[in-house]
């Protein structure tokens, strides 16, 4: 059995040591994203609307939905549209795993956002 929070705490660590200035605020929005609107949404707004914050956010994301166990893999490369494709094809086949990996991901935002604000 996986320690999820642990699991969100250190991809939320990792967000926090990689990400510049601003990451706070992507942080902010994605996680807003993926609370109204859900996983594909907010690796959608990470990759089209973040520059290089999103892509940091979005690939600790992918590590982290990697990281539960169940066998998704990460995608075959860091384009947009394999990300996205993975999204939809792996994550989204299971309703329970896939409101498992958004709690999860929600976690880790939470997280990356006051790693944030300690680190300001």
């Amino acid at each position: 059995m996986h320690n999820l929070d642990r699991l969100a705490a250190q991809h939320a660590q990792a967000v926090v040591q990689s990400g510049d200035q601003n990451i706070e605020t992507t942080v902010t929005k994605a996680l807003g994203v993926l609370q109204e609107n859900g996983v594909y949404a907010c690796f959608l707004y990470l990759l089209a609307k973040e520059k290089d914050n999103g892509k940091t956010v979005a690939r600790q994301m992918l590590q982290l939905l990697d990281g539960l166990g169940f066998g998704w893999g990460q995608p075959d490369d860091q384009e947009p549209e394999t990300i996205l494709k993975y999204i939809n094809e792996k994550v989204s086949m299971d309703l329970e795993r896939l409101l498992l990996a958004k709690e999860t991901l929600e976690q880790m935002l939470i997280y990356a956002r006051y790693g944030a604000k300690a680190r300001n």
